[in-house]
C-alpha cells in the first residue's frame, strides 16, 4: 500500500506544547516525581519519554528516571510478520517493583502495542501503578485500553495512518495524517 500526506496535525511547536501539557498533567496526578519512572516503548516512545523527562526536570529541578522497553516478543502478530525481527534489550534504570510507571508511545491505535508493553512490563516486576501517555490517540481500539495522558485526539479512518516524525529518529518534528492511495 502506498500513502500520501493528507494534512499536517502538529508542527514542532505544537508537539512541544502538547508534551509540556502532558508533563504538567503527570506531575499533578502523581504529586511530583517520587517513585516515577518514564518508560518509552521502542521506537518513537523512547525519545518522547526523554523529552518528557527533560520538561519534568525543568519544572521540578530534579531528574526523572527513563527506561526503554522492547515489546517484540510480546506482540500477538509475531507469527505473521514477514520480515526478520530484531529484539533489543530492555533498558530500565531501576527495578519497576512498586514504582509508578508511565508508558510512553507516539500513537495509540488498536491498543495491541500497549497490551504487549503491559505484558513485557509485568514480566520485569510488579509496579504500583502503570499509566499511559501518548502523543496522538487516533481511535479504533480493538482492546479495552485508554490513555491517561493524550497530546491530541484525532479521529481517523482506517484508510489513514498517523506519522509521527521526531528529530531524533527522522531528522525533523511533526505529525501528519497519511491517506492510502487508491490502486487503479
Amino acid at each position: 500500500m502506498q500513502y500520501r500526506e493528507k494534512t499536517s496535525l502538529m508542527d514542532a511547536q505544537a508537539m512541544q506544547r502538547a508534551l509540556t501539557r502532558i508533563a504538567h498533567e503527570i506531575l499533578e496526578r502523581n504529586k511530583g516525581i517520587e517513585d516515577l519512572v518514564l518508560v518509552g516503548i521502542r521506537r518513537r516512545g523512547i525519545p518522547l519519554a526523554h523529552r518528557l523527562a527533560n520538561i519534568i526536570e525543568r519544572i521540578e529541578g530534579k531528574p526523572v528516571l527513563v527506561g526503554a522497553l522492547d515489546i517484540t516478543l510480546h506482540r500477538d502478530d509475531l507469527d505473521q510478520l514477514q520480515e526478520q525481527v530484531t529484539v533489543h534489550p530492555n533498558e530500565l534504570p531501576v527495578s519497576i517493583v512498586d514504582k509508578i510507571v508511565v508508558l510512553v508511545d507516539d500513537v495509540l491505535y488498536t491498543g495491541r502495542t500497549v497490551r504487549a508493553a503491559l505484558d513485557a512490563l509485568i514480566e520485569l516486576g510488579r509496579p504500583r501503578m502503570i499509566q499511559l501517555a501518548v502523543l496522538v490517540d487516533r481511535g479504533h481500539r480493538e482492546l479495552p485500553i485508554r490513555a491517561d495522558y493524550v497530546g491530541k485526539n484525532v479521529p481517523t479512518s482506517r484508510r489513514e495512518q498517523i506519522s509521527v516524525r521526531l528529530s531524533e529518529v527522522d531528522g525533523s518534528d511533526g505529525v501528519v495524517i497519511l491517506e492510502q492511495i487508491a490502486s487503479s
